[in-house]
């Protein structure tokens, strides 16, 4: 049997949490076309036949411009040093450029096993992915390379196999049922912020997060009560969330009660405030709140 953790870095937008959640199975990590959505580092466990695969999923790595941004820089820069297989997920529809450069050192700083995985290969012709590997391994020395699409699940079993041949032989690290390690009140604020990030426009989804206030267990009715705020940096963009007559609000509660009662099995009640917290990017107890933490 073989075990160990597996980081996912790579630049904003490259796929890695679409690529999480499809090879854990299911929905561990919320997606959207906005770069620097992810901003914790998440765990998602596939298990095989021949051994269990922990993966860490981690904010895109960027020049960071706010104390949170360096924390999730951070977040992403550790785990090349601390998993058992790195696995650098790259865009096939971009251009490798100076970004990639600076992730390109930083993986040729591992000391563990380096693997590429080269995404949205459904996007590109076939004929464009020889010369894009062959950029890729000109940067880095990796030990596989695996054009891959995490959206349609191609070449998803081949990605496994690399990981596998380079993680430790061990027994599982986690129960054969485990899929992640994020509690219930981060899965409340995050798929309220996915919809956030949908349906808003400009620099809102940069500057908005979601608090959890309150998490009532489910009561003799089975009604489970959710009090959550969303934040904004500026008294300008409460109207963009709140929208006309509350007509976005409501769309954002809406899209996000539907996915949570289905999530907990159960009736959601949901209420959300928005509330302006100007420089909240750089407030540490804030950005503790919301699990963007600093590991020194």
């Amino acid at each position: 049997m073989k075990a160990g953790f597996v980081a996912l870095v790579g630049r904003p937008n490259a796929g890695k949490s679409t690529l999480l959640n499809r090879l854990v199975g299911q929905k561990v990590a919320i997606v959207s076309d906005k770069p620097q959505t992810t901003r914790n580092r998440i765990v998602g466990v596939r298990n095989r036949d021949s051994g269990q695969i922990v993966f860490i999923d981690t904010p895109g790595i960027h020049r960071p411009l706010h104390r949170m941004n360096v924390r999730m820089v951070d977040v992403a820069v550790q785990s090349i040093s601390q998993a058992d297989v790195v696995c650098a997920v790259a865009d096939a529809t971009e251009k490798v450029g100076g970004g990639d450069q600076y992730l390109a050192m930083l993986l040729g700083r591992a000391t563990s096993p380096v693997v590429l995985a080269l995404n949205k290969i459904d996007l590109v012709p076939k004929t464009a992915l020889l010369p894009l590997l062959d950029q890729w391994s000109r940067l880095v020395k990796f030990e596989d390379l695996v054009p891959l699409s995490a959206l349609t699940g191609e070449n998803e079993d081949a990605l496994d196999q690399a990981i596998l041949r380079h993680l430790p032989e061990g027994e599982p690290l986690y129960p054969q049922d485990y899929l992640t390690d994020q509690p219930e009140r981060f899965y409340v604020a995050e798929i309220i912020r996915e919809k956030v990030l949908r349906h808003t426009r400009e620099e809102l989804p940069f500057t908005s997060a979601v608090l959890v206030d309150r998490f009532e267990e489910p009561d003799e009715k089975g009604l489970l009560r959710l009090f959550c705020t969303i934040l904004v940096e500026r008294e300008s963009q409460k109207p963009i969330v709140i929208g006309r007559g509350g007509a976005m609000i409501k769309r954002i509660g809406t899209e996000a009660r539907e996915e949570l009662e289905a999530f907990f099995n159960a009736r959601v009640y949901l209420d959300l405030r928005v509330k302006t917290s100007a420089g909240w990017r750089e407030d540490p107890r804030l950005l503790d709140q919301i699990g963007v933490r600093d590991d020194e």
